[in-house]
């Protein structure tokens, strides 16, 4: 697991844990990437469930990047995501809910 508090997650990708997290970097490059609407728009499509594979696999490689990952979107086509696509969506949904979370004080 990562760091909550940190806005990570942890991701098994190809069996090997890295930690995402949406940094503003990150953000910026995942705004360009879905190149229509806002973040607001993305996060109300994963709170009503109407999300895409496109925007888990674009909030995915988002998340790595800003973790440190030099990848990118076309090397997700072949790469295994621990748990699958069902564990795909709800790391998306985790980094897009952290992104935004406000802590709670200790």
């Amino acid at each position: 697991m990562g760091n909550p508090w940190a806005g990570e997650v942890a991701i098994w990708l190809d069996g090997e844990r890295r930690i995402a997290k949406l940094t503003l970097g990150a953000l910026a490059e995942l705004e360009a990437e879905l190149k229509t609407g806002t973040l607001i728009e993305l996060a109300e499509r994963f709170e009503s469930g109407r999300f895409s594979t496109r925007d888990v696999l674009s909030l995915i490689v988002a998340g790595l990047r800003g973790g440190g990952w030099q990848g990118t979107a076309a090397d997700m086509q072949t790469a295994e995501i621990g748990g699958g696509p069902v564990a795909a969506a709800r790391a998306a949904a985790e980094l897009l809910a952290r992104a935004f979370a406000i802590p709670e004080p200790r």
